[in-house]
């Protein structure tokens, strides 16, 4: 089936951002009271707006999540990005398929706030394939695992969610696309976590982003 529409989750999936992101994160939660590992910071948060799990902050820190702290996490969090960010290996390439495969019509769909996701696009010489076509979950009724943002994207580019591929790399993400109908493929560079991507719902799982275009190509 050739995709009327093809949308590219950010973090994780265009740019190498979650390692650094929950390294900011780890280091301000230990300030506050909660010691993970990095393993465990990954786990619980990768995927997941860090707003949405306030809950569970509060009852591990003792302490509310308040605007000060958050605006301390997007600060620090900005600085490593601009400092260490790099593209996913592939991804201007796989970016480039998808944009000939569907005829121009790929987006950005993220659960990220939109400054993170235009800020890291554009670090990496991602933006001019997603500029106008970028959604932040944030800006949505619902983040993921709702589909909100994936419809969104899919609409504005004139597609269904059932002709649309969407590629992810979470389980949170994947849960996502296929709530919107969406046919979903999970890149996944670690096979310890391709069990978990296969039970959310994801159809294919492939291991390198360079391997996109030829997988495009076959159907």
């Amino acid at each position: 089936m050739k995709f009327e529409a093809i949308l590219f989750d950010c973090d994780g999936v265009l740019v190498d951002s979650e390692p650094i992101t929950n390294g900011v994160l780890r280091e301000l939660l230990e300030e506050s009271g909660w010691t993970l590992s990095p393993e465990e910071c990954m786990r619980v948060f990768v995927g997941k707006a860090v707003r949405d799990e306030r809950v569970l902050i509060e009852t591990n820190t003792g302490r509310p999540l308040t605007e000060d702290w958050m605006a301390e996490f997007y600060a620090r969090r900005n600085t490593e990005l601009k400092a260490r960010l790099t593209a996913i290996a592939g991804a201007h390439d796989a970016v480039e398929a998808a944009h000939a495969h569907a005829a121009q019509r790929i987006a950005c769909a993220s659960g990220a706030d939109r400054f993170k996701v235009e800020m890291q696009l554009a670090q990496v010489g991602l933006m001019p394939w997603f500029d106008g076509r970028i959604f932040s979950g944030q800006e949505m009724p619902r983040s993921k695992p709702a589909p909100d943002v994936y419809l969104a994207a899919a609409a504005h580019l004139g597609a269904t969610g059932a002709r649309s591929l969407v590629i992810e790399d979470t389980t949170t993400g994947v849960t996502a696309g296929i709530a919107a109908g969406a046919t979903v493929w999970a890149y996944c560079p670690l096979p310890a976590q391709g069990p978990a991507l296969k039970q959310a719902g994801a159809s294919h799982l492939f291991t390198h982003m360079a391997d996109l275009p030829g997988l495009l190509a076959g159907v």
